[in-house]
């Protein structure tokens, strides 16, 4: 017992776990809410993010309503695995999935939880599919939320909107990078966005630059 209290990753993951339990106990209630009630759920804690509470103050209820609306939109309800790996990359950590584990679904709830900062956030990938099917695929989950997101691809950008509402499929519109970049969440490859962050730092104007101030990103 004394050797795992000394152990900084199994301390971790106890703090975590207890974590999933909180987030679990809120399953019931937040089941309860109507759609409407539950997109409001980002506005509330916008509110309450402006009035000094923190990230982590909200992060048990954040994690909950993202993991309802993960289930209304897509028939997916995230694992008690797949909120710990949230928990992990939202403090900073590495989670390691195998293929089929849920990587994708994971992503959703740090992203969402950092969004709501109003700074945005990266999901880096590893190709221009991966990053265009994963933004449509998760795209109902934040588009519910109201959040926008952003795919950024060679030579291309969009903004994931609505295909059919009632169904929660969403479709890509063109648009500029800097929009794509000014998305709530923006998908790209480590490509795309070295390759724009350096460009950036050639342009005469600042007006010229497409992205913004990086604030957090899952790779």
């Amino acid at each position: 017992m004394l050797l795992d209290f000394l152990d900084p990753v199994k301390r971790n993951l106890k703090k975590y776990w207890d974590t999933v339990q909180k987030i679990n106990e809120k399953e019931t209630s937040i089941s309860l809410l109507s759609n409407e009630e539950l997109a409001k759920k980002t506005e509330e804690f916008k509110e309450r993010l402006g009035k000094g509470e923190t990230t982590s103050d909200i992060l048990v209820e954040a994690f909950a309503v993202v993991r309802e609306v993960a289930r209304r939109t897509l028939n997916m309800r995230h694992f008690d695995v797949q909120l710990l790996g949230g928990l992990v990359l939202f403090h900073g950590g590495i989670a390691e999935m195998k293929t089929g584990e849920g990587k994708t679904l994971v992503a959703t709830l740090p992203l969402y939880l950092n969004a709501l900062v109003g700074h945005g956030g990266h999901l880096v990938t590893v190709n221009d599919y991966l990053a265009k099917r994963d933004a449509l695929w998760m795209g109902p989950i934040y588009k519910f939320l109201g959040l926008k997101v952003g795919v950024i691809q060679h030579e291309e950008a969009f903004l994931v909107d609505w295909d059919d509402r009632e169904k929660f499929t969403t479709k890509l519109l063109p648009c500029s990078r800097r929009e794509a970049y000014l998305a709530d969440v923006t998908y790209g490859t480590n490509n795309e966005f070295g390759f724009d962050y350096l460009r950036d730092h050639l342009v005469v104007s600042p007006l010229d630059m497409v992205q913004r101030e990086l604030y957090y990103a899952i790779v």
